[in-house]
């Protein structure tokens, strides 16, 4: 491969990854009904208010969830997999890219609530009780997948393990959904954002 199209490569996964996120962030805050005057999630919001808005008025919203939004992920998915696929001058058949895209918007949600676990544990050891916008945001969205959890765990006298029964759940997701789905479709090393 030539060092232009290894380029290439680089350009078209980092934006595609990077809006990919930001597209599922949007649902994750909307799902989560997170605090929309956080600077974060107004950068997000005007960030993806131009594709979404339109899109909007053709998709709508089912049972509290924004379907646009994971419509315009799962375009987005599709769309950086098809780019990279072209550069690369890979020749597979287009039917395992549809379902590669859905294995990688899949992961890289699993991903979210495992970094954002990580990046909560971490913070609450360095600096409890901050004010950090990113901070708040990242509690606001791993919520209400903790709070069942903590109110089923015993009381530890003040320490809380359900990130760790998170973790675990985390765990099981990937090797009972994820790595199953990725080798019963075939999709090839690093061509799945978040895999």
């Amino acid at each position: 491969m030539s060092p232009l199209s290894q380029v290439g490569l680089l350009l078209i996964n980092t934006v595609g990854s990077m809006v990919l996120f930001i597209v599922m962030l949007r649902f994750l805050l909307q799902l989560v009904r997170a605090d929309f005057y956080n600077p974060i999630s107004q950068f997000v919001v005007k960030f993806t208010n131009p594709l979404l808005i339109p899109l909007r008025r053709v998709i709508p919203g089912f049972g509290g969830l924004d379907v646009a939004a994971l419509v315009l992920a799962y375009g987005v998915q599709l769309l950086t997999m098809a780019a990279i696929l072209l550069v690369a001058g890979a020749s597979i058949p287009w039917a395992n890219v549809f379902i590669w895209a859905l294995v990688g918007i899949l992961s890289l949600m699993v991903n979210i609530y495992f970094w954002g676990l990580i990046i909560v544990v971490i913070a609450s050891w360095i600096a409890p009780n901050s004010y950090n916008p990113a901070l708040i945001l990242i509690n606001q969205i791993l919520e209400p997948v903790i709070r069942p959890i903590r109110a089923k765990m015993p009381d530890m006298g003040g320490l809380d393990l359900s990130p760790i029964a998170v973790f675990l759940l985390i765990q099981i997701v990937e090797i009972l959904l994820l790595r199953p789905l990725a080798m019963m479709t075939q999709v090839p090393a690093g061509l799945i954002i978040g895999l």
